[in-house]
């Protein structure tokens, strides 16, 4: 079958600012197209050429960069827009088998859904409406472009949140929940556990970095584990003050911090942890939540991303607000029940499987189409 992906915005840029990287082979997009050239479909990448990498990489696949238009009024961090990209799947959306689109909010997805919305999934990830001008533009879509020139085409949520939200305007929505999956090639799980707890990700406000030392800091004091480690992978602006903290608290030699790891590094890090720890203030679907379920490390997280109910349903750690010293004794107590259900839900998370279960969820419309 011949797929084609329509992924603009291919990683997060933080404050409208999209940084520069030397390769997107570790975006989650890129992943999924290997899936399902694994499974021996044709497949192509269409992303804005904003995201393009710094350095020049070979693909296993087509991996086609569109120009954006008007960026004073369609951010590219945003809403990227491309007429090129337009003319393109006017020209050519008939050679292509099947089209999955990320977002209702974006531009390819409406192209997409007015060229040939027979052959088009939207992959909804967003659970809220886009913040940006009061949320204005963000409703003023979802209310009237989505209903009005969108509304032919199916939606496949990636989450129980997405799903909740986009059935408020968007009622030929599925059923069936995929969620993204883990390129198991660069993820090696490991049951061989030691006593020290992992959080990752950028060193930022929305990371909420500071809360979690603050719990390891209660942890040792409840508990007297004083052998027990915090290791913090990431970089980012509050690393010095990250720093500072751990200072005050008496906690160097506890708390360790990692910087940027490559993938090998921080899957040696991540596979053997007790568990890793999470508390972001405002998250979608959180890659290294996902990642660590893939290494069969359970997960200690706030609701605040839309995997948490996953975790919850499928008792892979404890999801819940407000989660407390307590809770990171309970991973430790029951370590062996949340990492066996973790090697259990993994299989479910490789992009082989996710591809697969895109193909039978098209064919299977396809052919309620023809009956």
């Amino acid at each position: 079958m011949k797929v084609l992906i329509l992924n603009s915005i291919l990683f997060t840029a933080e404050n409208n600012i999209i940084p520069k990287v030397k390769s997107i082979k570790d975006t989650m997009i890129y992943n999924l197209c290997v899936g399902f050239k694994n499974l021996g479909h044709e497949v192509t990448l269409a992303a804005a050429a904003d995201y393009k990498p710094s350095v020049l990489e070979e693909y296993e696949f087509d991996i086609l960069f569109f120009e954006s238009e008007l960026k004073q009024i369609f951010l590219p961090s945003v809403l990227p827009f491309s007429l090129s990209l337009y003319k393109f799947l006017k020209n050519n959306a008939k050679n292509f088998d099947f089209i999955i689109s990320s977002e209702i909010f974006a531009f390819p997805s409406l192209f997409a859904c007015m060229i040939c919305p027979s052959k088009v999934f939207v992959w909804q990830e967003l659970g809220v409406h886009n913040r940006k001008m009061k949320k204005i533009p963000s409703k003023v879509w979802y209310n009237i472009i989505g209903r009005f020139f969108m509304r032919r085409c199916f939606v496949v949520p990636r989450s129980y949140a997405a799903r909740s939200f986009i059935l408020n305007y968007h009622r030929n929505t599925s059923n069936e929940i995929i969620v993204h999956g883990m390129n198991f090639d660069n993820l090696k799980y490991s049951t061989d556990k030691v006593d020290y707890f992992i959080t990752v990700g950028q060193l930022i406000y929305r990371k909420n970095i500071e809360s979690i030392i603050r719990k390891f800091d209660l942890f040792l004091k409840k508990y007297n584990l004083l052998h027990y480690r915090l290791y913090i992978a990431g970089t980012g602006i509050l690393y010095e003050d990250l720093r500072v903290l751990v200072k005050q608290l008496n906690l160097e030699n506890s708390v360790i911090f990692l910087g940027h790891l490559s993938h090998v590094e921080l899957n040696e890090y991540l596979s053997h942890a007790k568990a890793i720890l999470l508390n972001s203030r405002m998250e979608l679907n959180m890659i290294s939540l996902s990642e660590s379920i893939a290494v069969a490390t359970p997960v200690i997280t706030n609701l605040v991303p839309y995997s948490s109910y996953d975790v919850i349903q499928n008792k892979l750690g404890i999801a819940k607000d407000n989660w407390n010293e307590h809770d990171m004794m309970e991973i430790i107590r029951n370590n062996k029940y949340y990492v066996d259900n973790c090697l259990i839900y993994r299989e479910q998370l490789s992009v082989e499987a996710v591809a697969g279960k895109f193909i039978a969820l098209f064919n299977k419309k396809m052919s309620d189409r023809n009956n």
